[in-house]
């Protein structure tokens, strides 16, 4: 098969409502190298970079997994812009994502995401209602 490792993918395409940060980045353990109260951070397999990763919850509002875990590959630890006044989560959005698909241990199908970076919700990325291209047109 020609298609192998991560899949680009769009923001917009995974998170069509968008996604709110739950919490700030943090390192994400590397379970094979470290061992009782010696921590390891795992290195992004492609370019060798500290992984981190921030738990989001997804706004579509008919989605099956409401929180998911996204890593992002960075040199420093990312950090989340402010949260709205008075919310206790971030709109956020990732760049450079990608999607890598994996069979569990239970012999499901399930997903990884992982980004080059994350930043405020630049746009709205609500999906468009039934009749929204005709109101465009």
């Amino acid at each position: 098969m020609a298609l192998q490792g991560p899949i680009p993918v769009e923001f917009g395409h995974v998170f069509p409502d968008g996604v709110y940060a739950a919490g700030a980045s943090e390192p994400l353990r590397d379970f094979d190298a470290s061992s009782g109260d010696v921590f390891v951070q795992s290195k992004d397999k492609v370019n060798g970079l500290p992984l981190w990763v921030v738990e989001v919850i997804d706004a579509d509002p008919q989605a099956r997994t409401r929180t998911v875990k996204v890593k992002i590959a960075a040199e420093h630890q990312p950090v989340l812009p402010p949260a709205p006044a008075g919310s206790p989560f971030v709109p956020v959005e990732f760049a450079g994502l990608t999607v890598t698909p994996y069979v569990t241990q239970a012999g499901r199908l399930a997903y990884s995401l992982k980004a080059t970076g994350v930043r405020a919700l630049a746009r709205h990325t609500s999906r468009p209602g039934p009749d929204a291209k005709d109101a465009a047109a």
